[in-house]
This record gives structure tokens, C-alpha cells and sequence, in this order.
């Protein structure tokens, strides 16, 4: 099994997310949290019961960034 989330924090610790969005229409998803990040894939969706996991880590990457 693929540790999506595991991989997704990683990556947004090592600097890859450029931006990220709340979405209501995410294809096969519905409301979905999107990371946007500069390497590939560069789309991660989150499904909505997970988000109290990445709130934490979005705020530490508001507050880093320039």
C-alpha cells in the first residue's frame, strides 16, 4: 500500500508546496483540500476528514513563507 499521506507531509516539509486550495468540485473527489506542489504530481487532493492533519503543517508553511 502506497503511503499517500506520509509522502504528501514529506514533501511539504521538504519545501515542494507552492499553494493549496478548499475546493467543493474536485473530480471523483467532491470537496477536497488541493496541494499544489513543484515537483510531480503536482496535484494532491485531501479528502475532508483528514484535514486536521494538514491544517497544522499549512500554517507552519504560511508562517515560513518569504
Amino acid at each position: 500500500m502506497y503511503p499517500y499521506h506520509n509522502a504528501i507531509k514529506r514533501r511539504i516539509r521538504a519545501g515542494e508546496l507552492t499553494g493549496y486550495a478548499f475546493v467543493t468540485d474536485y473530480p471523483g473527489i467532491g470537496e477536497a483540500l488541493v496541494l499544489y506542489f513543484s515537483t510531480c504530481p503536482p496535484l494532491r487532493p485531501i479528502r475532508p476528514h483528514r484535514y486536521a492533519e494538514y491544517l497544522p503543517l499549512l500554517e507552519a508553511w504560511e508562517a515560513g513563507k518569504p
